[in-house]
């Protein structure tokens, strides 16, 4: 699938059919399953919450363990996303002077090597442990498990019309390119290509196989 061969009003039309009444039992199911399984998940993960949260204080004491920032969820509605804390205080201010080092192409903004990462922010990113308060956001129904990443809205200022079709469902903790080996290696336009390709063919088991990859991909450290 390209942007060529796709056009914004046949993918608009397919994913009004996706959440047609013949596919509600599908997006109830979804939310019954994100609803239970971030709760669950809150629950079983909350003494590691509490020793990373323990760590990123030791490690940088200047700042709160827990980082909030504003994203745009289902149809560029913002939001409050939950992230522990992986750089140092203020490090948003230092970004004009490393666009330079930007080493994603369109809007994102990503750097291998971030100076302004600290010593457990590199662990944090490496293994994605940073996203885990986004369990938070699954449960309070901003986010789903599984969906495409949620955007900066300066990111979406940037996108063109075809790239915005991003936010035409919930966005997700996890998605189809996270879990592959190698993500950090691929474009912005084939993310968005891998993200509509989940749009279209999103389907509950679909959902669960990204969902239990997303652990296995956690455990090759490929997280940046």
């Amino acid at each position: 699938m390209t942007e060529a061969t796709l056009t914004r009003d046949a993918l608009v039309i397919r994913a009004e059919e996706i959440q047609h009444a013949s596919r509600r039992g599908y997006w109830k199911a979804k939310r019954a399953f994100d609803f239970w399984v971030s709760l669950l998940l809150i629950l079983l993960s909350s003494p590691l919450l509490f020793i990373l949260s323990i760590l990123i204080f030791i490690d940088d004491p200047s700042g709160s363990p827990i980082f909030a920032q504003t994203r745009l969820g289902l149809h560029g509605k913002p939001f409050t996303m939950y992230k522990f804390r992986t750089m140092t205080v203020g490090a948003e201010m230092c970004r004009e002077d490393l666009l330079a080092l930007n080493e994603m192409d369109g809007p994102v903004f990503k750097i291998r090597d971030d100076p302004r990462v600290t010593r457990v922010g590199r662990f944090l990113r490496r293994t994605s442990l940073d996203e885990l308060p986004q369990f938070f956001n699954v449960l309070m129904g901003d986010m789903s498990l599984i969906g495409p990443r949620p955007p900066l809205p300066s990111e979406v200022e940037e996108y063109t019309e075809y790239e915005r079709l991003r936010l035409i469902v919930k966005p997700g903790l996890t998605c189809s390119w996270q879990v592959k080996s190698d993500r950090n290696g691929m474009t912005f336009a084939e993310w968005v290509e891998e993200d509509l390709e989940y749009i279209l063919h999103a389907s509950f088991w679909t959902d669960v196989k990204l969902f239990l990859k997303t652990p296995l991909a956690m455990l090759r450290g490929e997280g940046c």
